[in-house]
């Protein structure tokens, strides 16, 4: 019984040790394997519900961590088939990505080894298909099966900002808080596989001034106030840490430079409180006395500053502009100035900013006063007339030596230089006055007449006695003052006539006077007749009272046979003081009238037509002018026209005239250079041919028949109709002509165109072929071919 109990107690403990170990094998399976497939549904593409068979594959492991680095290929899990009873009849084959290279597995017991590192980062999973075969046939024991092997990450990548520096602005004196600028960083692990790409932010350098907010990275201000002119720039490190910044974590930083931008917090200060310049009183209005500067740590349009004068004694000589390239206040001349009569100014200068933040208008006043003080420096100046013009009147016909006016200069300098002056003669040529170099005095040293200048206008000079240099110019207008020294006269010279048949009292003629005196002196005119003939019985005088004066006759019946002419003097006095007068004559001649007092006939008529012609005369006269011109230019114009063809034929005549073309040709192959119809005489076809050589003592007129065709051009025809003329022409002369041609001159290169000399000079050419030309060119061939008949009598 006992060995009984043993037995039993051995089997319940194989029992519990079997159902252990199946416990134990059912717990991997949950942990590490993938669920059978046996009985599993997946669901179609197309959302039909697919039923798989039934079938024996079990797999151990689907996950292989990235990375590893182990000596021995790691084992990424194991196939195995219900069917496969361990007697190595079945053989394990693997396809698909990376089958062979990454993943092999071992035929007989079905496991899988990763043989490389894998990066996720690279590839995230495998897709591989797995198939049990008969090892003897390769007969497909269970259909192929399809599977996936994911790469597991781990954490392996830092991570990375977008930019490795960043630079970003904020204004100075932000608020706490103030957004300045948000960096990124991205890491390259599973973000869906723990903690490795849970990004943290956090500040390395920059503190206090700026804070980073841990998950966004947004850089934000942490002390108020921040001041641009202490600091501008600051530079913050930014780093990013992964797993959730715990320690282990990877990291990655980032920096960023941060610049303060200007905002107008400081208004303009002046260095001092006065500034100190000086001008010489010759500087002229515009021109540049000294610059004040206040500084403003601000820039840009915070930093502009503008400038003005508030108060002093020299708003009025002074003013001040701004130069906007340097933010100087340049103070500038107004006015003239005079060191005798002021010798300092102060003003008061203002700056201020031109753009005001009302942010900041509690920091005012945004600007400065200063005190400029100007001294007035001592110039030698030149003298000064106490007027700036003169104008003197002196009396026409003054004595010389008459005293016109006297000009006054002072040196405004503290020495008072003694001055001397003297007339400018280039606007006193005639030298009709003359100054005191003492005291400038200014006389006359020739009479003035006010009728030949009215005016004089002359300059003077003042010069300081040991300083020649310094000298001033002032105008002098003297006026010449008028006295009654001319007498009346006639306005024109008259002349009147009277009609035989005049009535008594009647009017004649009117006359009027003209005095060369101002008005003062001259009119109003009066006019009479003199004592000895105011009771004549021929005329009478009539004043008008208004400058003018009317003649009449007194008596009736003039007769031209017993006197023509008549002498009436006229005394005209003017109005001056004294008063001038004059007696003129007026000429009065008889006439006869008709009865309506026309004019006729008078003595006077040879007079009149010298005095003047009438419309008619003249235009008679220019007629005849005209007419006798055109029949003179007429005349000059045939005399040319029958000279001018004499110019034509002499260079048109053939027979002793050299023709020059300006045409090198083309040898003698050129038939096209020369056109023989040149040669003709155009006048020539009318029948006249004048003679070069004589003076023909009259015109011989060709017989007819002779004249050759006009547009002929044969030689032989040309020639014989040239020697048929000549020998019927009775004023050709029984001998040739001699005509001398332009001659080239000793030593010319181009030569003599002459064959006189030919027979003297040695030549090449044979000339036979003239016996063959008939007898009209016997006389060439005898010429040019004694030369052969002398060599063969030789």
């Amino acid at each position: 019984p006992k060995m009984k109990e043993d037995n039993c107690l051995h089997a319940a403990l194989i029992c519990l040790g079997m159902l252990c170990y199946s416990h134990a094998l059912g717990t991997e399976k949950l942990s590490h394997s993938r669920p059978s497939l046996h009985g599993h549904h997946e669901k179609g593409k197309e959302g039909q519900v697919l039923h798989r068979s039934k079938r024996g594959w079990v797999w151990n492991q689907f996950f292989v961590i990235e990375e590893y680095t182990g000596p021995d290929p790691v084992l990424v899990g194991r196939l195995h088939s219900d069917i496969d009873s361990g007697d190595g009849n079945i053989k394990y084959i693997l396809s698909g990505e990376g089958a062979g290279i990454i993943f092999v597995i071992d035929d007989k017991s079905g496991n899988i080894h990763a043989t490389k590192t894998l990066d996720r980062e690279e590839r995230a999973q495998y897709t591989l298909t797995a198939q049990a075969v008969d090892r003897n046939t390769n007969r497909p024991l269970e259909p192929p099966s399809e599977f996936i092997v994911k790469v597991q990450d781990i954490n392996d990548n830092p991570p990375e900002f977008l930019h490795e520096n960043y630079h970003a602005n904020v204004p100075e004196r932000s608020n706490v808080g103030t957004s300045v600028i948000q960096v990124t960083a991205s890491d390259a692990d599973d973000p869906t596989y723990g903690n490795s790409a849970k990004l943290v932010y956090s500040i390395l350098e920059g503190q206090p001034y700026f804070s980073v907010e841990a998950q966004t990275g947004i850089i934000r201000t942490a002390l108020p106030n921040m001041d641009r002119e202490a600091k501008e720039e600051y530079h913050v490190v930014i780093q990013a840490k992964d797993m959730g910044g715990h320690m282990g974590g990877l990291s990655g930083t980032t920096k960023v430079t941060i610049t303060l931008t200007d905002v107008n917090d400081n208004p303009p200060k002046f260095p001092q409180s006065v500034y100190q310049m000086s001008v010489s009183e010759a500087a002229v209005p515009g021109e540049e006395v000294g610059r004040v500067k206040a500084k403003d740590p601000d820039i840009g349009e915070n930093g502009l500053v503008a400038y003005s004068i508030i108060d002093g004694d020299g708003m009025d000589m002074f003013e001040i502009t701004t130069d906007y390239e340097t933010q100087e206040g340049v103070v500038k001349l107004k006015k003239t100035l005079d060191y005798e009569t002021k010798k300092s100014y102060s003003l008061k200068v203002e700056a201020a900013n031109v753009h005001i933040d009302p942010k900041f208008i509690s920091n005012g006043p945004f600007k400065d006063t200063v005190t400029v003080k100007i001294a007035v420096e001592d110039a030698d100046e030149p003298p000064v007339f106490l007027k700036p013009s003169y104008i003197f009147e002196v009396q026409e016909n003054a004595a010389s030596g008459t005293v016109v006016g006297k000009v006054h200069a002072k040196d405004p300098d503290a020495a008072n230089s003694a001055i001397r002056y003297s007339i400018d003669r280039h606007t006193d040529l005639e030298r009709y006055f003359v100054i005191n170099a003492e005291d400038g005095n200014i006389k006359t040293i020739k009479a003035l007449d006010r009728e030949e200048i009215a005016w004089h206008n002359i300059s003077v000079f003042a010069v300081e006695v040991h300083k020649q240099h310094q000298e001033a110019k002032v105008p002098v207008a003297i006026k010449v003052v008028d006295v009654n020294d001319n007498a009346p006269k006639f306005a024109a010279a008259y002349e009147a006539f009277v009609c035989e048949n005049a009535r008594s009292n009647q009017q004649f003629v009117t006359i009027s006077a003209d005095d060369k005196d101002d008005s003062a002196n001259g009119p109003r005119f009066i006019f009479s007749l003199p004592p000895e003939i105011i009771h004549n019985p021929n005329f009478t005088l009539r004043d008008n009272r208004d400058n003018t004066a009317s003649v009449l006759v007194r008596r009736e019946g003039f007769s031209r046979q017993k006197q023509d002419l008549y002498l009436l003097p006229i005394v005209i006095s003017d109005g001056g003081l004294p008063p001038l007068s004059s007696t003129n004559t007026l000429t009065v001649r008889v006439c006869g009238c008709d009865g309506g007092g026309s004019l006729l006939s008078c003595s006077a008529e040879a007079f009149a037509l010298n005095a003047g012609l009438s419309t008619g005369a003249l235009i008679a006269i220019l007629a005849c002018i005209v007419i006798l011109l055109v029949i003179v230019v007429l005349f000059v114009t045939l005399k040319r026209q029958k000279k001018e063809p004499l110019i034509v034929f002499e260079e048109e005549d053939v027979r002793e005239n050299i023709i020059t073309y300006d045409d090198e040709g083309g040898g003698e192959e050129d038939t096209e250079a020369f056109d023989i119809a040149t040669l003709q005489n155009p006048d020539g076809i009318n029948g006249f041919i004048p003679r070069k050589d004589i003076k023909p003592e009259y015109q011989y007129m060709p017989r007819p028949g002779l004249r050759p065709a006009p547009n002929s051009v044969d030689v032989d025809d040309f020639i014989n109709t040239r020697i048929q003329e000549a020998d019927n022409d009775p004023t050709a002369p029984p001998y040739d002509s001699i005509q001398i041609y332009g001659y080239e001159g000793r030593g010319s290169v181009a030569g003599s165109l002459s064959s006189l000399e030919s027979a003297t000079t040695d030549s090449d050419l044979d000339y036979d072929y003239l016996q063959n030309w008939g007898p009209r060119f016997k006389k060439l061939a005898d010429l040019y071919g004694s030369k052969d008949t002398f060599d063969d009598d030789s």
